[in-house]
């Protein structure tokens, strides 16, 4: 499961300071309103190489397929649909995505890439989710790097 804004787009880099090996996109949102996204064009083959079924857990849900995908190296990819549950707080201190991820899962064994996990999410996984699961935080100031790589195939070699 993987999100766009952090692990493939450094968002909270220094704005003046376009990462190493990171190409700059603008998503038209809005007429006159455009977002700057960077995107590293190695990260795709990298994720592809690692053997997962890659699927998109984040808020651009299919849009990442129009506006990422194509950047990073990567085909269209299946996503989570958040629904009615995109931003929705819960009590319990879960991210919002967590209960959508463990249900898409259905029991397999999965890695979920995003730069949001909290304990809360890891508790919650442990008790609903049978089968083997990591939860990698990655930097948002600095993106997917080499040791993230490196974490993400130990976990699919067990």
């Amino acid at each position: 499961f993987l999100d766009v804004d952090g692990p493939l787009n450094p968002y909270a880099a220094k704005p003046e300071r376009r990462p190493e090996g990171y190409t700059t996109i603008r998503v038209a949102l809005h007429p006159g309103r455009a977002l700057r996204v960077w995107l590293n064009p190695d990260h795709g083959p990298a994720l592809l190489r690692l053997g997962y079924e890659l699927c998109w857990a984040t808020t651009w849900m299919d849009a990442a397929n129009r506006w990422i995908a194509p950047v990073v190296g990567l085909p269209d990819l299946p996503y989570v649909d958040f629904g009615t549950g995109l931003f929705a707080e819960r009590p319990d201190g879960v991210h919002w995505k967590t209960e959508a991820i463990v249900s898409y899962a259905q029991g397999r064994p999965f890695a979920w890439v995003d730069d949001e996990q909290s304990p809360a999410d890891t508790v919650y996984v442990r008790a609903h989710h049978p089968g083997p699961a990591l939860l990698h935080h990655v930097n948002p100031r600095i993106g997917l790097r080499e040791d993230d790589f490196a974490a993400l195939a130990a976990f699919v070699a067990l």
